[in-house]
């Protein structure tokens, strides 16, 4: 009869592993962000209702490359309002470290520098891909020794 009140190390990696994922994957707190803004080569820029003439565009600085409503960190050109692939662009006569235009269903809109970005310039989505990578080796690796020390013990059955 097996003793069911004494659990072997390698039995508690599970719950072990079940709390990290929980941890280190849950979504960040859902909130509403101050205002909507643009992340451009780790600038923030604050979109304003401002219009900008097509006609005074000049090149494409930047684009969305993640698009995130839940407030945290993140890496990349990111925007709390703008769907990925939306483009930024140079103003005719404006340094694009001051303001840039953001490109809208309605047109193109204002973007003032606000300063720095304080967020990662890794993407977090490639951290979590690292990490859900992880995760699946570390439960392959857990039942391979579970499996070892039921043969090694004999209570393996096939």
């Amino acid at each position: 009869m097996a003793n069911f009140h004494r659990t072997e190390w390698y039995m508690k990696i599970p719950l072990l592993t079940l709390l990290l994922l929980v941890m280190g994957l849950s979504p960040a707190a859902v909130a509403s962000w101050a205002y909507s803004f643009v992340v451009n080569d780790g600038k923030v820029f604050v979109v304003s209702e401002d219009r900008v003439d097509e006609s005074t565009l000049g090149d494409v600085v930047g684009k969305v490359t993640y698009h995130t409503d839940r407030e945290g960190t993140y890496g990349g050109n990111f925007s709390n309002i703008y769907p990925r692939g939306t483009k930024y662009y140079a103003v005719q006569g404006i340094a694009p470290e001051l303001a840039i235009a953001v490109e809208t269903q309605e047109g193109y809109l204002m973007a003032r520098y606000e300063g720095e970005y304080s967020g990662s310039r890794v993407p977090w989505e490639a951290i979590k891909d690292w990490m859900a990578a992880g995760l699946i080796l570390l439960i392959v690796v857990w039942v391979a020794i579970v499996v070892r020390k039921k043969r090694a013990s004999g209570s393996y059955r096939r």
